[in-house]
């Protein structure tokens, strides 16, 4: 089917031939006989490269052109920034929404594509943003993500509101991996579209003693290394692919890299830039020693780089000139880098309670679908490495031949379900038990569990706590928010999170930054760091010293969680005290992505603590209040008047300062000449046309809209 005779704008079709797409593939074909252009909710369960993006946008330019306006929801903000830049320049106005969780974001009715996570897309419905009632198609990319445990039962309710708040709304849901897409389009009242067909052939196979074995064929594998891994990675990019390898730790994507950076020994000028690159943003031995095995065409790629490590690496191996990246799984679950060969050498993973168990099939999935580079690869191998030769049909039987796990919904978690049942009470969503349940039984586990009984119970608990917490009153059946739940609700955290913070900020008669620190920290919406052995003693002996300064009791029943939440404490108070990036690492074992990840957690949360503080707490609101924006720039106190000014963040205002300029009036005083000798021509032209109240508001406006998050080298402008 070519794609010209498509019911698509002009100009979409022109941004298509350029690029070389003249016909669609077998399944986007299917897609449009289900009834892609006729308003059809469609459940698209088509592997990995196979075009699902390309349907979503042409579903979503045939309904703009009808009027229409789009919501596509990602479940990370990489993705949402990836759609965002693909999705632009086609004739039809994108806008991107991640940002804080108490704005309604009103500027975003003007676009016709509204790129949102299903975080952000639950915040805006909590604080009924206007614009989402004129949203006539609703795309879900990775759909099967409702059955995550942490995030699953916000993207249910993100879906079961829209679709009764709007019951003519069209449903499209995206996914490469799903074991029972039937039972989910049947909750969607839509059709299944599945397919296996892929545009570069799957080899999926293990390997075990020199040879990969696959289904219909053995391949032998030259052994230049004594280790597996390796070999089978050489052997790729000896006949001219790529390399992407799945461990189950940092340390050992970090500890593969550096073992195929020795046998690579890759020698390019691009590559030397890079790693120059790469050696200009390393403030930790960790930085210097990615730069290293990049110079030599390997890298590892996870969570504790930063934002601009990561970046560089990724750019590095799109453009060819990185022949092999060691990666945890979070790079299969988001970025598109697909590779020659696939190696996925861990099929265990340490889980917290657990130990070691092995990784899901859909897991496994998503790791094999990045084989095969589109117009790039005659093929793509997925490669898993057997310990013994019995090995080889156990991981045949667990991994290649077995479907995806069946998804269900996981709204009957208490903890879960209760954030959103304050939710739906808060923003008038229901009103009173009829209507809730009536609510409930439009939800994809209603669907699934027709008899409702546990819900139903855990329904009655999840009321019964908001109505003694006072974030409720449910009289007559009449459910109505409290002030406080109202507040709870629209600052979207759990309402554990909030109990917790306002029972110990009420019994605070002062302010202490690590007590306010370590409260947060140990609230359920704050994710915290792990603790290691020689963490311990470090930790204990600060408790020692400073125990009248914690609000938060050590207990001995949850020993470990205290020491996370302290430790956690422990990193976000350096960071405020202007502790170098380098030090921070090496003090607390982590990376520069754990501080950004940890940093950008607690922001929200100081907000939101902020908020209840002065409901909870006033005489403690204006000390919280300094946090939130020391937080925000990584400051001691003494830098907050200069941080007002924009351009001005922890490193300049850290300058100036020790230059003896500490407000703004002395920055008028000192003149233009002597402030750009301190911070450069450019900032300081842009630091007194703030001063002259004019220049900076259309940029600020611009990134407002576009939902910008900070990043952690613009903390240290």
């Amino acid at each position: 089917m070519r794609i010209d005779i498509l019911p698509i704008p002009q100009m979409l079709k022109q941004q298509y031939e350029k690029a070389g797409i003249l016909e669609l593939y077998p399944p986007q074909i299917t897609c449009v006989e289900e009834g892609l252009f006729d308003g059809r909710n469609l459940l698209i369960a088509i592997p990995t490269a196979s075009g699902k993006t390309l349907v979503a946008e042409m579903a979503m330019h045939h309904h703009i052109s009808m009027g229409g306006k789009c919501l596509y929801i990602v479940p990370l903000k990489a993705l949402a920034s990836e759609k965002y830049q693909e999705f632009s320049g086609k004739g039809v106005r994108v806008g991107i929404s991640t940002g804080d969780f108490d704005r309604r974001d009103e500027h975003l009715a003007k676009y016709d594509i509204v790129i949102a996570t299903s975080e952000k897309a639950d915040s805006l419905l909590r604080n009924n943003a206007r614009w989402l009632s004129g949203i006539t198609l609703l795309i879900v990319d990775e759909v099967h993500l409702i059955d995550d445990e942490s995030r699953g039962a916000t993207l249910e309710m993100v879906i079961t509101k829209l679709r009764c708040e709007n019951p003519r709304l069209s449903v499209i849901g995206l996914s490469a991996t799903i074991g029972n897409p039937e039972a989910l389009a049947s909750w969607l009242d839509g059709r299944v579209v599945e397919s296996d067909w892929r545009p570069v052939e799957l080899r999926e196979g293990v390997y075990y003693r020199g040879c990969i074995h696959f289904r219909d064929r053995e391949r032998e594998i030259a052994q230049h290394s004594r280790f597996d891994d390796l070999n089978l990675c050489l052997d790729t990019v000896e006949e001219g692919g790529q390399c992407l390898v799945f461990v189950s730790s940092r340390r050992n994507a970090e500890g593969y890299a550096k073992r195929a950076a020795t046998l690579l020994k890759c020698t390019d000028t691009a590559l030397t830039r890079l790693s120059q690159a790469l050696y200009g943003v390393a403030e930790t031995e960790m930085g210097k020693v990615l730069a290293g095995c990049v110079e030599r065409g390997a890298a590892f790629h996870h969570a504790g780089l930063s934002a601009r490590q990561r970046e560089l690496v990724e750019r590095g191996f799109r453009d060819g000139q990185i022949k092999v990246i060691a990666s945890t799984p979070t790079l299969a679950a988001g970025l598109n880098l697909p590779a020659r060969r696939v190696i996925i050498r861990d099929t265990l993973r340490y889980q917290s309670g657990e130990g070691m168990a092995p990784i899901p099939v859909r897991e496994y999935r998503q790791m094999a679908g990045r084989a095969g580079r589109p117009h790039l690869d005659p093929y793509g191998e997925a490669v898993l490495i057997a310990k013994g030769e019995h090995g080889i049909d156990e991981l045949f039987e667990a991994y290649i031949d077995a479907p995806p796990e069946h998804v269900s919904s996981r709204l009957a978690s208490e903890s879960l379900l209760t954030t959103h049942l304050l939710s739906l009470v808060a923003s008038r969503f229901v009103r009173n038990a009829k209507e809730l349940h009536a609510f409930m039984e439009a939800t994809f586990h209603a669907h699934t569990h027709p008899e409702g009984r546990r819900l139903a119970r855990i329904v009655d608990r999840g009321l019964s706590y908001l109505e003694g917490a006072e974030m409720i009153t449910g009289i007559g059946g009449m459910l109505e928010p409290t002030r406080y739940g109202a507040t709870v609700s629209r600052l979207y955290i759990d309402p554990r999170s909030a109990e917790l913070v306002t029972s110990v900020l009420q019994a605070q008669d002062s302010f202490s930054e690590i007590g306010l620190l370590q409260l947060i920290a140990s609230t359920p919406d704050m994710y915290t760091l792990y603790v290691k052995r020689d963490d311990l003693p470090v930790l204990e002996r600060f408790i020692f010293e400073h125990e009248e300064e914690l609000w938060m009791p050590f207990s001995f029943e949850d020993a470990e969680a205290y020491f996370r939440s302290l430790k956690t404490a422990l990193l976000l108070r350096d960071w405020v005290e202007e502790v170098g990036e380098g030090l921070i690492c090496e003090r607390w074992g982590v990376g520069p992505g754990d501080i950004y990840n940890a940093v950008e957690g607690v922001k929200w949360l100081i907000h939101a603590t902020a908020e209840l503080g002065r409901l909870a707490a006033p005489h403690l609101s204006a000390p919280i209040a300094e946090m939130e924006l020391r937080m925000k720039h990584g400051i001691r106190k003494e830098l907050l008047p200069l941080v007002q000014l924009r351009g001005i963040g922890r490193v300049r205002a850290r300058r100036l300062f020790n230059n003896n300029i500490t407000t703004i009036a002395e920055i008028r005083e000192a003149g233009i000449e002597r402030i750009t000798s301190i911070v450069g021509q450019g900032i300081a032209n842009q630091i007194f046309a703030q001063a002259d109240g004019s220049g900076g508001e259309e940029e600020r406006e611009t990134k407002e809209e576009r939902g910008g998050q900070s990043t952690l080298s613009r903390f240290g402008e």
